[in-house]
C-alpha cells in the first residue's frame, strides 16, 4: 500500500514537473511574440505619427509647393508660347496660360498617384484634392505680379522682360504658397492625401 502511494505520488510530481515546463515554455513563447511585434508596432505607429494632422515641416510644405510650380510654370510657358505664336491678346494668353498651368499640376500628382496601382477615378478625385487650392493661390499670386509688373504683360518671348517677370512672379508664389501647402498639409489635407498612397 505505501509503495502504490509512493509511485503515485512520483507519477503526480512528473505531472506537476511537466505543467510547469509546459506552462514556463507557453509564457517564454508568448512574450517572444510580444518582443518580435513592437518593432511592427512602433513601425506602423510611426508612419502614422508621420501623415497625422499636425506633423507637417517645412520641407514637405516645399516640396509639394515645388511640384506645383513646376506644373504650373510648363503650363504658363506652354500658353504664352502659344498665345503669342496665334497672335492673342494679353486676356486670351493668360486665360490659357492658367487652364494649362491647372492641367499640367494635376497631370504630375495624378501620374504619381497612378504609379502607387490606384485606378484613374480615385486618382483624379485625390489630384483636384491635393492642388486645386495649392495652384489656385499660385496662379493668383503669379499672374498678380505680371500684371502688375509695368510692361510685363506686352512683354514678347524673345525679351528679357518676359523672363524676369516671370521668374520673379513664379519665386513670389513659392514663397506665398508654401505656407498654405504647410497649412493643409497639417490638417491632413493637400499633399497629405497623396503622400498616403506612396507608403
Amino acid at each position: 500500500m505505501e509503495g502504490t502511494r509512493y509511485r503515485h505520488w512520483g507519477i503526480a510530481m512528473q505531472h506537476d514537473t511537466r505543467d510547469e515546463q509546459h506552462e514556463q515554455q507557453g509564457r517564454h513563447e508568448h512574450q517572444h511574440q510580444h518582443h518580435d511585434s513592437r518593432p511592427a508596432d512602433r513601425s506602423a505607429h510611426a508612419g502614422h505619427s508621420a501623415l497625422a494632422p499636425g506633423k507637417a515641416g517645412w520641407p514637405m510644405a516645399a516640396r509639394a509647393t515645388l511640384h506645383c510650380l513646376t506644373g504650373c510654370a510648363i503650363g504658363e510657358i506652354l500658353g504664352m508660347v502659344i498665345g503669342t505664336a496665334f497672335g492673342w491678346g494679353n486676356a486670351e494668353t493668360m486665360a490659357l496660360a492658367i487652364i494649362l498651368a491647372f492641367a499640367f499640376g494635376y497631370t504630375l500628382t495624378l501620374r504619381s498617384i497612378l504609379k502607387a496601382g490606384v485606378d484613374f477615378r480615385t486618382a483624379f478625385r485625390v489630384a483636384l484634392a491635393a492642388d486645386t487650392l495649392s495652384i489656385a493661390v499660385m496662379e493668383l499670386i503669379d499672374n498678380g505680379v505680371i500684371a502688375l509688373w509695368p510692361g510685363a504683360m506686352d512683354a514678347q518671348l524673345a525679351d528679357a522682360l518676359f523672363w524676369g517677370a516671370l521668374a520673379l512672379s513664379l519665386t513670389v508664389a513659392f514663397v506665398v504658397t508654401t505656407p498654405v501647402n504647410k497649412w493643409m498639409i497639417g490638417r491632413g489635407r493637400g499633399h497629405a492625401v497623396v503622400h498616403r498612397y506612396h507608403h
